[in-house]
Protein backbone atom coordinates (compact mmCIF):
# COMPACT_ATOMS: atom_id res chain seq x y z
CA UNK A 1 0.00 0.00 0.00
CA UNK A 2 1.38 3.53 -1.13
CA UNK A 3 1.22 5.37 2.43
CA UNK A 4 1.57 8.62 0.40
CA UNK A 5 -2.19 8.51 -0.43
CA UNK A 6 -5.50 7.94 1.77
CA UNK A 7 -8.93 7.11 0.53
CA UNK A 8 -11.69 8.35 2.44
CA UNK A 9 -15.33 6.65 1.20
CA UNK A 10 -18.22 9.45 1.98
CA UNK A 11 -21.29 7.84 3.89
CA UNK A 12 -23.22 10.37 1.99
CA UNK A 13 -23.68 7.89 -0.60
CA UNK A 14 -23.69 4.55 1.51
CA UNK A 15 -26.88 2.56 2.40
CA UNK A 16 -28.80 4.53 5.24
CA UNK A 17 -30.88 1.80 6.77
CA UNK A 18 -27.30 -0.54 7.02
CA UNK A 19 -25.05 1.88 7.76
CA UNK A 20 -23.21 0.35 10.52
CA UNK A 21 -22.60 -2.63 8.06
CA UNK A 22 -21.56 -0.12 5.93
CA UNK A 23 -18.91 1.33 7.40
CA UNK A 24 -17.74 -1.66 8.49
CA UNK A 25 -17.57 -3.28 4.82
CA UNK A 26 -15.44 -0.11 3.63
CA UNK A 27 -13.14 -0.21 6.33
CA UNK A 28 -12.57 -4.14 5.79
CA UNK A 29 -12.26 -3.25 1.73
CA UNK A 30 -9.41 -0.83 2.35
CA UNK A 31 -10.49 2.76 3.15
CA UNK A 32 -8.63 5.05 5.28
CA UNK A 33 -10.79 7.31 6.90
CA UNK A 34 -14.68 7.48 6.65
CA UNK A 35 -15.95 10.70 5.47
CA UNK A 36 -18.72 12.47 7.06
CA UNK A 37 -20.59 14.85 4.81
CA UNK A 38 -22.68 17.27 7.47
CA UNK A 39 -25.31 19.29 5.42
CA UNK A 40 -27.85 21.70 7.52
CA UNK A 41 -29.88 23.27 4.65
CA UNK A 42 -28.66 26.56 5.24
CA UNK A 43 -25.33 27.01 4.19
CA UNK A 44 -25.91 24.30 1.78
CA UNK A 45 -29.28 22.97 -0.19
CA UNK A 46 -29.58 20.05 1.57
CA UNK A 47 -30.26 17.89 4.95
CA UNK A 48 -27.84 14.73 6.13
CA UNK A 49 -26.59 14.10 9.34
CA UNK A 50 -25.37 14.88 13.01
CA UNK A 51 -23.91 14.47 15.77
CA UNK A 52 -25.88 11.35 16.89
CA UNK A 53 -25.01 9.27 13.75
CA UNK A 54 -21.60 9.81 13.99
CA UNK A 55 -21.60 8.62 17.57
CA UNK A 56 -23.68 5.53 16.29
CA UNK A 57 -21.11 4.43 13.82
CA UNK A 58 -17.84 5.12 15.83
CA UNK A 59 -17.83 2.06 17.45
CA UNK A 60 -18.11 -0.08 14.28
CA UNK A 61 -14.83 1.60 13.14
CA UNK A 62 -11.11 1.30 13.88
CA UNK A 63 -10.01 3.64 11.58
CA UNK A 64 -10.70 7.98 12.05
CA UNK A 65 -13.71 9.59 11.07
CA UNK A 66 -13.47 12.50 8.85
CA UNK A 67 -16.04 15.44 9.45
CA UNK A 68 -17.04 18.09 6.86
CA UNK A 69 -18.98 20.34 8.19
CA UNK A 70 -21.30 22.39 5.23
CA UNK A 71 -23.13 24.01 8.07
CA UNK A 72 -23.50 27.79 9.14
CA UNK A 73 -23.14 28.94 11.99
CA UNK A 74 -19.69 26.01 12.86
CA UNK A 75 -18.80 26.62 16.70
CA UNK A 76 -21.54 25.25 18.00
CA UNK A 77 -21.35 22.06 16.30
CA UNK A 78 -17.65 21.33 16.97
CA UNK A 79 -18.00 20.25 20.29
CA UNK A 80 -20.57 18.36 19.36
CA UNK A 81 -18.91 16.38 16.69
CA UNK A 82 -15.72 16.18 18.99
CA UNK A 83 -17.82 14.47 21.72
CA UNK A 84 -19.12 11.89 19.12
CA UNK A 85 -16.44 10.51 17.94
CA UNK A 86 -14.71 12.50 15.09
CA UNK A 87 -11.07 12.85 14.42
CA UNK A 88 -10.81 15.45 11.97
CA UNK A 89 -13.29 18.40 11.32
CA UNK A 90 -13.60 20.51 8.60
CA UNK A 91 -15.24 24.20 7.61
CA UNK A 92 -15.86 26.38 5.37
CA UNK A 93 -14.18 29.65 6.15
CA UNK A 94 -17.31 31.53 4.86
CA UNK A 95 -19.19 29.90 6.97
CA UNK A 96 -17.46 31.16 10.62
CA UNK A 97 -17.43 34.80 11.68
CA UNK A 98 -13.65 34.12 13.42
CA UNK A 99 -11.72 31.56 11.21
CA UNK A 100 -8.96 31.17 13.62
CA UNK A 101 -10.89 31.13 16.61
CA UNK A 102 -12.84 28.11 14.89
CA UNK A 103 -9.81 26.17 14.10
CA UNK A 104 -9.00 26.48 17.77
CA UNK A 105 -11.86 25.78 19.09
CA UNK A 106 -11.49 21.94 17.03
CA UNK A 107 -7.78 21.58 18.12
CA UNK A 108 -8.50 22.27 21.97
CA UNK A 109 -11.49 19.41 21.47
CA UNK A 110 -8.78 17.00 20.22
CA UNK A 111 -9.21 16.82 16.33
CA UNK A 112 -7.26 17.83 13.38
CA UNK A 113 -8.45 21.16 12.07
CA UNK A 114 -9.49 21.72 8.11
CA UNK A 115 -10.66 24.55 6.24
CA UNK A 116 -12.77 23.56 2.88
CA UNK A 117 -12.67 25.73 -0.12
CA UNK A 118 -15.71 25.59 -2.57
CA UNK A 119 -14.76 25.76 -6.34
CA UNK A 120 -15.07 29.83 -6.69
CA UNK A 121 -13.51 30.38 -2.96
CA UNK A 122 -9.98 31.72 -3.26
CA UNK A 123 -7.50 30.53 -1.31
CA UNK A 124 -6.15 33.16 -0.33
CA UNK A 125 -8.10 32.20 3.01
CA UNK A 126 -4.88 29.87 3.98
CA UNK A 127 -2.51 33.36 3.56
CA UNK A 128 -2.89 33.51 7.81
CA UNK A 129 -4.06 29.95 8.73
CA UNK A 130 -1.47 27.64 7.44
CA UNK A 131 0.05 27.36 11.06
CA UNK A 132 -2.97 25.98 12.13
CA UNK A 133 -4.30 23.91 9.77
CA UNK A 134 -3.91 19.50 9.55
CA UNK A 135 -6.04 19.83 5.83
CA UNK A 136 -6.72 21.85 3.36
CA UNK A 137 -9.93 20.10 1.52
CA UNK A 138 -10.70 21.26 -1.78
CA UNK A 139 -14.43 20.67 -3.26
CA UNK A 140 -14.54 19.75 -6.96
CA UNK A 141 -18.38 19.81 -7.21
CA UNK A 142 -20.50 22.77 -5.75
CA UNK A 143 -21.33 21.46 -2.49
CA UNK A 144 -24.78 20.14 -1.28
CA UNK A 145 -25.63 17.26 -3.06
CA UNK A 146 -23.84 13.72 -4.13
CA UNK A 147 -23.26 12.07 -7.03
CA UNK A 148 -21.56 15.14 -9.16
CA UNK A 149 -19.18 15.49 -12.29
CA UNK A 150 -15.52 16.32 -11.39
CA UNK A 151 -15.37 20.30 -12.09
CA UNK A 152 -11.99 20.04 -14.41
CA UNK A 153 -11.22 23.68 -13.60
CA UNK A 154 -10.33 22.84 -9.66
CA UNK A 155 -7.14 20.99 -11.16
CA UNK A 156 -4.73 24.30 -11.25
CA UNK A 157 -6.50 25.24 -7.90
CA UNK A 158 -5.38 21.46 -6.74
CA UNK A 159 -1.67 22.27 -7.78
CA UNK A 160 -1.82 25.81 -6.20
CA UNK A 161 -2.72 24.33 -2.84
CA UNK A 162 0.11 22.19 -3.06
CA UNK A 163 2.26 24.65 -3.83
CA UNK A 164 1.43 26.61 -0.59
CA UNK A 165 1.48 23.76 1.44
CA UNK A 166 4.99 22.75 -0.03
CA UNK A 167 6.43 26.10 0.62
CA UNK A 168 4.79 26.82 4.38
CA UNK A 169 6.96 23.86 5.50
CA UNK A 170 7.18 23.03 9.01
CA UNK A 171 7.01 19.82 11.18
CA UNK A 172 3.27 19.10 10.88
CA UNK A 173 2.16 17.17 8.04
CA UNK A 174 -1.00 18.95 6.12
CA UNK A 175 -2.77 16.43 4.26
CA UNK A 176 -4.87 18.42 0.48
CA UNK A 177 -7.91 16.60 0.35
CA UNK A 178 -10.30 16.35 -2.76
CA UNK A 179 -14.47 16.23 -2.37
CA UNK A 180 -16.64 15.94 -5.54
CA UNK A 181 -16.47 13.47 -8.46
CA UNK A 182 -13.84 11.31 -7.80
CA UNK A 183 -13.67 8.24 -9.73
CA UNK A 184 -11.23 4.81 -10.55
CA UNK A 185 -10.31 7.07 -13.85
CA UNK A 186 -9.64 10.44 -12.87
CA UNK A 187 -7.92 9.96 -9.27
CA UNK A 188 -4.81 9.29 -11.41
CA UNK A 189 -5.15 13.23 -12.68
CA UNK A 190 -6.39 14.21 -9.48
CA UNK A 191 -3.23 12.91 -7.74
CA UNK A 192 -0.74 14.37 -10.21
CA UNK A 193 -2.20 17.70 -9.44
CA UNK A 194 -0.99 17.22 -5.70
CA UNK A 195 -3.89 15.73 -3.68
CA UNK A 196 -2.96 12.56 -1.22
CA UNK A 197 -6.68 12.41 0.03
CA UNK A 198 -9.57 11.39 -1.89
CA UNK A 199 -13.16 11.56 -0.80
CA UNK A 200 -15.20 9.02 -2.97
CA UNK A 201 -18.86 8.22 -2.69
CA UNK A 202 -20.73 6.65 -5.50
CA UNK A 203 -17.95 5.40 -6.89
CA UNK A 204 -17.30 3.24 -3.99
CA UNK A 205 -20.56 2.69 -2.57
CA UNK A 206 -22.05 2.36 -5.86
CA UNK A 207 -19.59 -0.27 -7.08
CA UNK A 208 -20.73 -4.23 -6.69
CA UNK A 209 -17.51 -4.74 -5.21
CA UNK A 210 -15.64 -2.41 -2.37
CA UNK A 211 -12.51 -3.90 -1.95
CA UNK A 212 -12.37 -4.36 -5.91
CA UNK A 213 -12.95 -0.29 -6.43
CA UNK A 214 -10.58 0.57 -3.96
CA UNK A 215 -7.79 -1.25 -4.59
CA UNK A 216 -8.49 -0.48 -8.47
CA UNK A 217 -8.29 3.36 -7.01
CA UNK A 218 -4.96 2.08 -5.43
CA UNK A 219 -3.42 0.94 -8.39
CA UNK A 220 -4.19 3.78 -10.39
CA UNK A 221 -2.73 6.19 -7.65
CA UNK A 222 0.37 3.67 -7.87
CA UNK A 223 1.26 4.75 -11.80
CA UNK A 224 0.27 8.97 -10.79
CA UNK A 225 2.95 11.44 -11.22
CA UNK A 226 3.14 14.76 -9.76
CA UNK A 227 3.60 17.63 -12.05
Amino acid sequence: MDDRYRIAPSVLSADFARLGEEVRAVEAAGADLIHFDVMDNHYVPNLTVGPLVCAAVRPHLRIPIDVHLMVEPVDGMVADFADAGANLISFHPEASRHVDRTLGLIRERGCKAGLVFNPATPLAWLDHTLDKVDLVLLMSVNPGFGGQRFIDSVLPKIAEARRRIDAHGGAREIWLEVDGGVKTDNIAQIAAAGADTFVAGSAIFGSKDYAATIREMRTRLAGARRA
